[in-house]
């Protein structure tokens, strides 16, 4: 499985999980869920552990991705930044599986 974080995206995790200290071995848990105007959203969260039937990547610079089964089936090739606008700043995601989206840039459809 291929996810990529861009550098920035890396450093956000990074120091956030040193900020909230994260566990030896913890990672980023990236899921798709249910819902979201297009019908699947993203979910991003910091996890202790994988679960048993997760994928678990580790990328450069020191970061783990954790994915379930479900979600991996959306997010192979998948690109997660992380910008700053002068409308605020967050996580942005480019899914090459993704036919289409809405403004919030964090739900879509397939």
């Amino acid at each position: 499985m291929q996810i990529a974080l861009s550098e920035t995206a890396r450093t956000k995790v990074s120091g956030f999980m040193d900020e909230h200290g994260a566990a030896e071995g913890a990672g980023l848990r990236v899921a798709v869920l249910p819902g979201g105007c297009s019908g699947f959203q993203y979910g991003l969260n910091i996890e202790d552990a994988p679960e048993s039937d997760d994928e678990v990547l580790d990328l450069d610079g020191g970061v783990r991705i954790f994915v379930d089964p479900f979600s991996a089936q959306y997010l192979e090739g998948i690109e997660i930044d992380y910008v700053t606008t002068m409308m605020g700043a967050g996580f942005t995601f480019k899914n090459p599986a993704a036919a289409g989206g809405c403004g919030c840039g964090s739900s879509f459809t397939t």
